[in-house]
């Protein structure tokens, strides 16, 4: 099992910038992937950044150049840098943790670009 506890979402004015982190606990040692996803109003949940455990980062198209996804080993923590939000960045973003078989959730932290 794997806990995930977000923090750092918030309201931002467009063209700034916020830092969302994900603390994980538990059997990290299985986790082979680690995602941040979003999910706007009325739309699909959507993957916007993916690192591996051995470090190899992928972006949505839409966030690429923007958006910066890292872990940190010694702190079992997900960061997600995001640098020149825009109002479609508006969504609840969650972390999610990729075992082999089993996949994790974070409780999911609200960010708001106003334009």
């Amino acid at each position: 099992q794997v806990q995930l506890v977000e923090s750092g979402g918030g309201l931002v004015q467009a063209g700034g910038s916020l830092r969302l982190s994900c603390e994980a606990s538990g059997s990290t040692f299985s986790i082979i992937a680690w995602n941040w996803y979003r999910q706007a109003p009325g739309k699909q949940r959507e993957l916007v950044a993916a690192i591996t455990s051995g470090g190899s980062a992928n972006y949505a198209d839409s966030v690429k150049g923007r958006f910066t996804i890292s872990y940190d080993n010694l702190r079992n923590t997900l960061s997600l840098q995001m640098n020149s939000l825009k109002p479609e960045d508006t969504a609840v973003y969650y972390c999610h943790a990729e075992a082999k078989v089993l996949g994790y959730w974070g409780q999911g932290t609200q960010v708001t670009v106003s334009s």
